[in-house]
């Protein structure tokens, strides 16, 4: 069944370009708080049209600092966007074309979560809820503390912006929040999805619905503090729709110039890594032919790994390779 749609709420604007492809302007007015397919889309789009919006920070605050979402929900969300033509069984390929601050501050918490740290450390900052700012230098790229502490007031770190919450709906039936993440995508707060990263989703309901959120402008691999350095975002997609693949995809994949990376999502960390380099190996034998024998060569001697987030509900790995040690190998 196709949706009828009335942006009474939303502004929209198109300009073709050469191939026929669209650029689609979109300012959400509504934010969600669920990846699910019960929620009617924001916005219908074709593959390869290029949507241009922003997203609000992990507490609902916009480029102006106003809260734009209702009550305390985590990662409030911009979409969902119906992407035509995508059926169960699909997989969505999610391209950032642009993305970048819309505003100059950042929110982070001086917290440690129960998981990165023993108890006797945890507890000291358990109550510790009120976010500390960090002044953004866009012209710099760096960040530093608002409040200059005595041992901090010439420490800065590189920020470039990524979105924490790519993700589709969940599998009917299923209303994920998005603080949460799993094969569908979501919460995933991986430093990698970024401009021109791509995101490989499987799709479970018609249209997909592609929702993204949780702006950021730095993070530590593994969220220690429960938020990153917190902040809202502009940015441009396309998607790509890859019709009824060979193997249906079992978790998200990510592909950036320099990487291909295979997510895993667990409640331990031991079944994420497991999850990511299973993922890892059959992008390789997809792609590349690879028997079991001469995957151990390559992953043995070339695999990397990052803990991207261990503060949600489901600790996340990723499993990546480098493109430069790939080229060695004939592709399929």
């Amino acid at each position: 069944m196709k949706y009828i749609f009335l942006m009474l709420s939303s502004i929209l604007s198109f300009v073709a370009n050469a191939q026929g492809h669209k650029r689609v302007n979109f300012t959400p007015s509504t934010y969600f708080s669920f990846f699910s397919a019960d929620t009617k889309p924001s916005l219908i789009i074709l593959p390869g049209d290029t949507i241009y919006t922003s997203s609000t920070d992990c507490d609902g605050f916009d480029k102006y600092g106003t809260k734009r979402s209702i009550g305390a929900a985590e990662n409030p969300l911009t979409g969902p966007f119906y992407i035509e033509g995508a059926e169960e069984g699909d997989v969505l390929k999610i391209t950032f074309t642009d993305m970048k601050f819309s505003r100059n501050t950042a929110l982070c918490l001086p917290y440690f979560h129960e998981r990165s740290m023993p108890s006797s450390i945890t507890d000291i900052t358990k109550n510790n809820l009120t976010p500390i700012v960090w002044d953004l230098d866009l012209k710099r790229n760096k960040a530093k503390l608002q409040a200059l502490s005595a041992n901090l007031k010439n420490f800065e770190v590189v920020i470039n912006p990524f979105l924490g919450c790519v993700g589709l709906a969940a599998p009917k039936g299923q209303e994920v929040g998005t603080g949460d993440s799993g094969p569908f995508g979501g919460n995933m707060d991986f430093n990698r999805v970024t401009r021109h990263a791509s995101v490989y989703l499987p799709v479970y309901n018609e249209g997909g619905l592609l929702y993204l959120g949780d702006g950021h402008a730095a993070q530590g691999d593994g969220e220690l503090n429960w938020m990153a350095l917190e902040t809202s975002l502009d940015y441009a997609f396309t998607v790509k729709l890859i019709k009824s693949p060979s193997k249906i995809l079992a978790y998200p994949r990510i592909e950036d110039a320099t990487y291909i990376m295979s997510v895993g999502m667990d409640a331990t960390l031991d079944n994420s890594l497991k999850i990511a380099t299973k993922g890892l190996l059959e992008w390789l034998q997809e792609d590349y032919n690879l028997t079991i024998e001469e995957a151990t060569q390559v992953m043995g001697s070339s695999i990397e790994y990052k803990i991207a987030e261990i503060v949600d509900p489901k600790v996340e790995v990723v499993a990546m390779i480098k493109k430069s040690v790939l080229k060695q190998i004939k592709k399929n």
